[in-house]
Formats: structure tokens, C-alpha cells, sequence
């Protein structure tokens, strides 16, 4: 199963970015590899991506945060989709945390929460603003971002440098992550393909059910919580859709704003880039809940390859578990394109 996995990996990173569509925006200004932790080594580091006139804005910049996936155990900061949300005037950050073979849970959520508060007390230098920082990831990014909107009122997990800065966020997209741990405790079942990934962050075959709890996101849900946006596929073979839909259920239960897009016939890929519409729903989510004083973007989407054109959508590509609500394919424009990769898979397991 381990050679299964890997393979998988493997496979998936060899198809990151083969292609990337038309750009009308200009080069954005990028600060590579920032330690977030004095002596941390290459996994506490940080990429920064900016506006080309970051320093020149009056406004102070939303700052969205990308985290990786890799099943805990392997990815990097380095393939991010970020570009995509700086075409339209955000300031990002893609981080590197401590791989789960290297030390288990809670490791990973400590360093994304120092990752954080590092980039808070740093935001002068890159014009953030401090009070609108939102988070995205997918597959154990997904987990991890989770994790970071539903554990914001707790310290527990606070630890390190730059203390004073908080590590509380604004607004969670969650792509296909796991939420329950606790069902491995019991019985494998949606996650046999994924056990090794699963133990290494748990910290080995005996982890009890309170570290697994720890660990899972459905376990920190409670009222007033920042809002989430969850998109996940309908035939995703690793991370079962229930695992989205019971933390949908659960953030619900206690008014927490919270929306779960289905991806019609797609499995644990890379969708969100790759489709129109979750493209423009994600950017539309992220400039709701961060930009001051916002305007819906005109977000036009225009995406290059064979199978993937914007302005040739035959069919919804957007199920929504609100009852009868779809969202339109957007026209193709001329202007205001988003840079969008067209084959690209996310680092996952």
C-alpha cells in the first residue's frame, strides 16, 4: 500500500504545471525561503508572493496563506496556486511545516500557526494587513487550515516566537481534507489507502482517541468561528466526501457561515484550478471576507489546453449542497484574466 501511495505522489507532482494560461497581469515581486523559526531548517521556511506595487498601494494588502498537502509526510511550499489570488490584489504566503515522520501531531498545526503570527509581525515590511489574514490548502493542507479556523480561541497550540502576534484567521478555504480521525481508531475504512500517512501523524498504530481528536478538526468546531468555503470532488478515492459533508453538518449546527461546493465527477485532483467556476468562487470568497470595502471582482477566467476552455463549458461544473443553487460560467473577457494552471494536481495523500 505504502509503494501504491508513493506512486500516486509521484505521479501527481510529475504533472504540476505543464501548462499556465495567458497573463495580462505583471510579474509579481516573490521573497523566497524566510525562515519562520530561528534555526528551523528548510521546513520552517516561507515563500512570500506580492503585487509588483505592493509598496505602492495606500491600502494595506489581504493576506491569504497557502498550505500544502503530501499526506503530512511529504510536499513543499514551492507549488502553490497563489498567483492566481495576487492577480487580484492580495498579498500570499506559501509555508513549509515539519513532515509527521520528522515529529507527529501537533507539530505541523504548531508551525502553521508560528508561520502565522511571523507573517503579523512582519507585516510592515510587505504592507499585509494584520486584521485579514484568510488561510487555503488541499488534502492535508486542507486538514491544516481546518484546523487553524477551528482552534483560533485556544493557545495550546501557540508556541515559540513572536507570541504577542495572534494566529487567529479570518477566512478558511478547505480543499478535500480530513476532519474525523477518530473513525481510524475503529475501523480503517475510508482511509486503508492512506494508513501510513494517517499513523505518522498520529504518532504510530497505538495513538489513542483523544490524540485523534486532537488532530481532527470536527473535534474544535464551536460557535463563532471564522467562515469556511469547502470544496471537494465527488469521486475522491482518499479523503471520502462524508469527511466534508458531517464538518459542513457540524459547522452549521452552531451558525458558523460555512459553504460545501461538490465537485461533479472529480476525484482528489487539482478541480479547484482547473474549473471556471470554483476559480471564481474561491477568489469571490476570499475578497468578501477580507478585502475592506469590497467589490465583487470581475473575475474572467480565461484557460489554455485542450479540454479545460472557459467559454466552452457544455455543463454545470458546480454542484452545491444548497438545494437548486449552481453557479453560471463566467464569460470569457479580454481583460482581468487569472492566471491558472491547467493540469495542475496538488501535492496529496
Amino acid at each position: 500500500m505504502k509503494r501504491l501511495t508513493t506512486l500516486l505522489f509521484v505521479t501527481f507532482i510529475s504533472l504540476i504545471l505543464t501548462h499556465t494560461a495567458t497573463l495580462t497581469a505583471k510579474e509579481p515581486v516573490t521573497f523566497k525561503n524566510i525562515p519562520y523559526v530561528s534555526g528551523g531548517g528548510v521546513r520552517q521556511q516561507l515563500d512570500i508572493m506580492l503585487p509588483d506595487d505592493y509598496k505602492d498601494r495606500t491600502e494595506k494588502l489581504p493576506l491569504v496563506v497557502w498550505i500544502h498537502g503530501g499526506g503530512w509526510t511529504a510536499g513543499s511550499k514551492d507549488n502553490s496556486p497563489n498567483l492566481i489570488l495576487v492577480n487580484q490584489g492580495f498579498a500570499t504566503a506559501s509555508i513549509n511545516y515539519r513532515y509527521a515522520t520528522e515529529k507527529p501531531f501537533p507539530a505541523q498545526l504548531e508551525d502553521c500557526k508560528s508561520a502565522i503570527r511571523w507573517l503579523r509581525a512582519h507585516a510592515n515590511e510587505y504592507n499585509f494587513d494584520t486584521e485579514k489574514v484568510g488561510v487555503w490548502g488541499a488534502s492535508a493542507g486542507g486538514h491544516l487550515v481546518a484546523l487553524l479556523g477551528t482552534t483560533g480561541d485556544t493557545k495550546k497550540y501557540d508556541v515559540g516566537e513572536n507570541l504577542d502576534q495572534s494566529s487567529v484567521v479570518q477566512a478558511i478555504c478547505d480543499i478535500y481534507g480530513p476532519t474525523d480521525f477518530v473513525i481510524t481508531t475503529k475501523n480503517w475504512g475510508e482511509f486503508h489507502v492512506v494508513r501510513e500517512p494517517v499513523l505518522s501523524l498520529l504518532g504510530g498504530k497505538d495513538a489513542s482517541v483523544e490524540i485523534a481528536k486532537g488532530a481532527s478538526p470536527l473535534y474544535h468546531v464551536k460557535k463563532n468561528m471564522p467562515p469556511f468555503l469547502i470544496l471537494h470532488g465527488d469521486q475522491d478515492k482518499l479523503v471520502n466526501l462524508d469527511q466534508s459533508v458531517r464538518f459542513e453538518k457540524a459547522l452549521k449546527d452552531v451558525n458558523v457561515e460555512v459553504e460545501l461546493l461538490v465537485a461533479k465527477d472529480a476525484g482528489h485532483d487539482g478541480f479547484f484550478v482547473t474549473r471556471p467556476d470554483f476559480i471564481k468562487k474561491t477568489v469571490d470568497f476570499f475578497t468578501n471576507h477580507l478585502k475592506r470595502n469590497a467589490k465583487q471582482p470581475d473575475v474572467a477566467v480565461m484557460v489554455s489546453g485542450d479540454h479545460n476552455k472557459a467559454d466552452t463549458l457544455s455543463q454545470p461544473l458546480l454542484e452545491t449542497t444548497k438545494k437548486n443553487s449552481r453557479l453560471k460560467n463566467p464569460r470569457r473577457s479580454k481583460t482581468n484574466k487569472v492566471t491558472v494552471p491547467t493540469r495542475y494536481t496538488p501535492q496529496h495523500r
